[in-house]
């Protein structure tokens, strides 16, 4: 069997971290093609990874025919119009978050897909993070009890104001949209994705015209009760940044990074986190590569194909959110 084609359009900081080091080390994949609008720039990172072809242009990448599937790792306003574009030329292709700036543009991108008969990925690495499966199999198996919220934050330190994410015409939202809706995504991801019910949040945000959000705190609940709590911020001011992610049970609780779980037992909390050996990679690349090898195995048949209609879902949140907080008043879905 010839090994899948693969081009790669973006090659900032997440194509040259996890997508290339990845994919140049997988079995059965070809990276054939870079494309960024800076030459130069994929020139070289193509040379340091031994990419053979380099385009400025994803039109003309796509017009060449030499790849079967594209990872589109560019700026937030370019997912829909690159993942339209790769799926009319009959390119599966996987899309780094979000799949498109709205929940509307969610749903075009799925329904160019079934039209295409190919397949699209948005890439939501938590989900295969090794401690997050191990955390799922807590969850689902109900050793826990009935799962009663889930509480998430990133802390980050106020970051330089320039680049394309400080733009909200081209990064569609600030911390809420970049570090709030991998957390929203796990969150919901880990509750099976239960019927939002209703959204407030209040929000931190600059006074430029274009100014994207510093700060969110976003409030979430779900049908039967179950309850989210997010507190995302790009302007933290303290010694070091914080990521965190917790649920709470009627008979126990989890917590992430490192993973810990604790269980009632005889009436007492009892911790009961698994064991193992230490892992020989980051969280961060472990993660990527179970996501691209998944990715490919769709691709190649070898895994069903599930199409990614939860981000509609995950999509409407996050414009709620947006919108309690503008509007200073619960939303209702």
């Amino acid at each position: 069997m010839s090994a899948l084609r693969i081009g790669l359009v973006g090659v900032g900081a997440i194509a040259q971290l996890a997508h290339l080091p990845v994919l140049s080390r997988m079995r059965g994949v070809k990276v054939t093609a870079l494309c960024d609008n800076d030459g130069p720039k994929a020139g070289a990172i193509a040379e340091r990874f031994e990419v053979p072809d380099v385009f400025t242009d994803f039109e003309d990448l796509l017009d060449a025919g030499a790849i079967d599937a594209a990872v589109v790792a560019t700026p937030n306003h370019l997912h829909e119009p690159h993942a339209l574009a790769a799926l009319k030329s009959g390119v599966h292709v996987l899309v780094e978050r979000p799949l498109s700036l709205t929940s509307r543009g969610v749903e075009r991108i799925i329904a160019a897909a079934e039209r295409a008969d190919r397949k699209v990925h948005v890439a939501v690495n938590h989900r295969f993070r090794s401690d997050v499966q191990a955390l799922d199999r807590f969850l689902r198996g109900g050793e826990l009890g009935k799962l009663q919220s889930f509480r998430a934050g990133a802390y980050q330190h106020l970051p330089a104001r320039e680049g394309w994410r400080h733009r909200r015409n081209e990064a569609g939202g600030g911390v809420w949209l970049s570090d709030g809706l991998p957390l929203l995504d796990l969150a919901l991801w880990l509750a099976d994705f239960p019927d939002p019910v209703r959204v407030s949040a209040s929000m931190s945000r600059g006074n430029a015209k274009q100014a994207v959000d510093d700060a969110m705190l976003v409030h979430l609940e779900c049908e039967g009760g179950l309850d989210f709590s997010f507190d995302v911020s790009w302007s933290y001011v303290g010694t070091d940044e914080r990521w965190w992610f917790e649920t709470l049970s009627a008979r126990g609780s989890t917590r992430l990074a490192p993973l810990r779980v604790v269980k009632l037992l005889n009436g007492r909390p009892t911790d009961v986190s698994p064991t193992g050996a230490a892992a020989r990679e980051s969280a961060f690349i472990q993660s990527y590569r179970a996501e691209l090898a998944h990715f490919v195995a769709v691709v190649t048949g070898e895994s069903p194909y599930e199409p990614p209609t939860d981000q509609v879902t995950v999509h409407r949140v996050l414009e709620a959110a947006y919108r309690a907080a503008e509007e200073g008043k619960e939303i209702r879905l």
